[in-house]
């Protein structure tokens, strides 16, 4: 038993490491040893719970998508949210998480990585649900004039992107007044037309 929860430890340390290293220095720049290092373990160690870099990353992408799981588990518990009160309360929540957990900011930083082979499964978890969430809107009639789910869900998963790029380099963008901003720009549906 003891042997399994050192193991668990490792692991756990060697994940938490690569997500800091992934979140920091991107997926091409990040180095095992580097990683091995931070984790406290040796190079062997890693390799016996990892067999590469993209093995590696695929955990940290993993356990990331567990955290936005958790976070939408959560927001879904709180009684008389309407779908897109829930939709943003998700949205702080998540952008309250990327600014203290190094493993959501690797899984969205490497789910974007063009340079990466990733399967982009995260970001397709994602939209899937925020689609979801927006489809329940649009029959509930909770979206403007005009707006439909579809459009809504693009735009919603562009400022997540958006909201992440710019909480990766200004920490200002991490907070919940900015993303209630981005919110009542999307909430308020397409301009009035002005007919002249």
């Amino acid at each position: 038993m003891v042997k399994q929860e050192r193991a668990a430890r490792t692991r756990r340390a060697l994940i938490q490491a690569a997500a800091e290293t992934f979140a920091g220095e991107g997926y091409v720049l990040a180095s095992l040893p580097v990683i091995s290092e931070r984790a406290g373990v040796s190079k062997g160690a890693l390799h016996f719970h990892f067999e590469s870099k993209d093995a590696l990353a695929r955990a940290v992408e993993d356990e990331a998508a567990r955290a936005v799981g958790r976070i939408i588990d959560a927001a879904q518990l709180r009684p008389g949210l309407t779908r897109l009160e829930l939709l943003a309360d998700v949205m702080r929540r998540l952008m309250a998480c990327m600014a203290g957990d190094a493993v959501v900011r690797a899984g969205f930083r490497m789910d974007g990585d063009l340079t990466r082979k990733g399967s982009r499964a995260f970001s397709r978890r994602w939209q899937a649900w925020v689609g979801e969430v927006l489809r329940q809107a649009e029959r509930d009639g909770e979206l403007a004039e005009g707006v439909t789910s579809r459009a809504m869900t693009t735009t919603v998963v562009a400022a997540t992107a958006g909201l992440r790029v710019l909480a990766a380099s200004d920490e200002t963008w991490r907070s919940a007044a900015r993303v209630d901003q981005v919110f009542s720009v999307l909430l308020s549906g397409p301009p009035a037309r002005q007919d002249s």
